[in-house]
């Protein structure tokens, strides 16, 4: 029989039982089970190494750019300021000199020696020299008396004058212009310390090369210093026409930089984090390959423009 002690002493037993083994509640995150403080604080922490994450590539992706796909974009602007040039040509409508308009095709030279081949454009901006081999503005084109100054890139965006330092005295360059074909011979390789070549006699002509180049692996994306290239006309000088040439801006001159790209500049990189922004958001509600199928065109786009507004910002012979 059973009685009131045994009983007592059975539900002792029993919450004493509870008590030592007890199950411990789920509340894994916080106050509450399955969420809380802890579970919006490691949201927040997979949401900031997204957004580094991102931060990184479009780095990367400059960078790449820059050095790479740069390249893409630059012999896509030749090809067509190739056919741009050889319709004018064969129209005779290709210019002779004066005041050109900006980014129009003037010239092409070739430099047997280092392999180069290249449209030249007017103007000696970044922006121009994205597309190629810029002829300065306030000098003679090729092939007439006088000075005839071209700008072209050294690391970037194709590299059309990478290796223009590598040029030895006698080595021929070729310019064809709408008044015909020039010819001259390297006089000298220097920089801003040498000293300055004399000034060009009356009825003779000089085309000076500009670029810059570096020292050293380890400064193989920063300019050193600017580097020119002088050569001596050695075929007959074609008539300049009348009139003055352009005038240029500061912008315009070596290792110069263009910062009326800012505003451009801000847009594109705007757009480009609205668009991260709606991305990481539609992940969700949509799965990651439909947003990425989605919103890598549109991405890319964005970061190709920012790309090309941030060489504005570099020198522009780098």
């Amino acid at each position: 029989m059973t009685t009131d002690t045994d009983e007592r002493d059975e539900v002792d037993i029993d919450a004493e039982s509870r008590r030592r083994f007890r199950v411990p509640s789920l509340r894994l995150f916080g106050d509450h089970p399955f969420g809380g403080p802890r579970m919006e604080r490691t949201e927040q922490a997979l949401v900031g190494a997204e957004a580094v994450t991102v931060v990184g590539l479009i780095c990367a992706w400059m960078v790449a750019q820059m050095l790479l796909f740069g390249m893409l974009s630059h012999t896509r602007s030749q090809a067509i300021l190739y056919g741009e040039f050889r319709e004018q040509m064969a129209a005779a409508t290709a210019p002779t000199g004066g005041i050109i308009v900006p980014g129009d095709p003037v010239a092409m030279i070739t430099i047997p020696a280092v392999g180069i081949q290249e449209v030249v454009v007017e103007g000696t901006s970044a922006g121009e020299l994205l597309k190629g081999p810029g002829h300065m503005r306030s000098t003679a084109l090729p092939g007439q008396p006088g000075t005839s100054v071209v700008f072209g890139r050294a690391r970037t965006y194709g590299a059309p004058f990478a290796e223009i330092s590598l040029l030895h005295v006698g080595h021929a360059i070729h310019t064809l212009t709408a008044q015909g074909a020039a010819t001259y011979r390297v006089d000298a390789v220097r920089t801003a310390e040498d000293p300055l070549p004399g000034a060009v006699t009356a009825g003779n002509g000089r085309l000076t090369l500009v670029s810059s180049y570096t020292k050293g692996r380890l400064n193989a994306l920063i300019p050193h210093q600017v580097v020119y290239v002088d050569a001596t006309l050695i075929s007959q000088a074609y008539a300049a026409p009348s009139g003055g040439f352009g005038s240029i801006s500061p912008g315009e001159l070596a290792m110069a930089r263009d910062v009326s790209i800012l505003p451009s500049m801000a847009l594109s990189l705007g757009g480009l984090a609205i668009a991260l922004a709606v991305g990481l958001m539609a992940r969700e509600r949509i799965s990651n390959p439909i947003v990425w199928i989605l919103g890598s065109p549109i991405i890319i786009a964005l970061a190709w423009a920012a790309g090309d507004d941030l060489m504005h910002l570099l020198p522009n012979v780098f």
